[in-house]
């Protein structure tokens, strides 16, 4: 059973995010994962980035390797498209020349660009592409106290490491689907993030039932808003269990203080979510004597 130096760590951590939001020059919340394991999609064979749309259509196919290539540039790399995936369409334009008559009737060429689609695979969807060199990717260990933290958590969501470019806890599915622990810069990056999912799962009927997560709300919505609140205060918190807060402590001030449509300037709603962050933090920890619902 904690007692009052263990809940005076989660004052101090709720008073030293307080302070850095007050803080002038805060750095924006950015995300702490690459989008694919090496940035922006690219072809495997050119190396060029892909532009405009296509960096939408194909960062929505939630690979973790940014590489793509056509069915014949698979071949190429030495290997082929396992049998049964399905390709995505990314377009481009070509430019053509035509032959018109103009008003006084004299022939001129008019140069005009058609949008066009051709189909590409993830490298994912390959196989022994052996003349494709594997991407450097880095190798994070595992940090033991956050590892026995997951572990320990009693009725624990499934968690999976499919989430491409994307972090998200699925109350219907009670599933939380991350990146890749190697698509994070620093480890303590990816231990803050699953530890906000695993906040989100707590709120599941199942835990602490929290109405913000078990009803369905739009984004950036009052209810939303202070279920991520929530979320990333119970990070906060188990980051300090850890020992890794004070590498993750200014990029949680930074996400809590995103949400000016709920704080209005008023710590009000930043004292709340702490304490329901508290709460989340004290089931995960199976802290019952220190756990309510109300």
């Amino acid at each position: 059973m904690p007692g009052k130096e263990k809940m005076d760590v989660y004052q101090i951590v709720t008073d030293r995010i307080i302070e850095a939001m007050d803080r002038d020059g805060l750095p924006p919340w950015r995300k702490a994962w690459n989008a694919g394991l090496a940035g922006l999609p690219m072809n495997a064979v050119s190396k060029k980035a892909y532009r405009g749309v296509n960096i939408l259509l194909l960062m929505s196919q939630n690979y973790s390797d940014n590489r793509w290539v056509s069915y014949n540039q698979a071949g190429e790399l030495g290997g082929n498209v396992k049998k049964g995936e399905k390709s995505t369409i990314i377009t481009f334009w070509k430019i053509t020349k035509e032959e018109r008559q103009n008003d006084d009737g004299e022939m001129e060429t008019k140069t005009f660009p058609l949008l066009r689609y051709y189909r590409v695979f993830n490298v994912e969807q390959c196989e022994n592409l052996n003349k494709l060199k594997p991407l450097s990717v880095i190798e994070h260990d595992p940090i033991p106290e956050a590892e026995a933290i997951v572990d320990g958590m009693p009725n624990p969501p499934s968690i999976d490491h499919l989430g491409g470019d994307k972090a998200f806890y699925s109350p219907m599915l009670d599933s939380i689907s991350l990146p890749a622990k190697c698509s994070f810069g620093k480890v303590e990056e990816y231990y803050s993030t699953k530890f906000h999912e695993m906040g989100h799962s707590t709120g599941h009927q199942s835990r602490c039932n929290r109405k913000n997560i078990c009803e369905i709300n739009h984004f950036g919505d009052d209810n939303y808003s202070q279920e991520e609140l929530v979320a990333e205060f119970c990070a906060a918190f188990l980051c300090a269990e850890t020992g890794i807060a004070p590498a993750t402590l200014e990029n949680s001030a930074a996400y809590i203080k995103s949400w000016k449509n709920v704080l209005k300037a008023d710590k009000k709603m930043v004292v709340f979510a702490a304490s329901q962050g508290q709460k989340a933090a004290d089931y995960i920890l199976d802290r019952k004597p220190e756990y309510t619902t109300d």
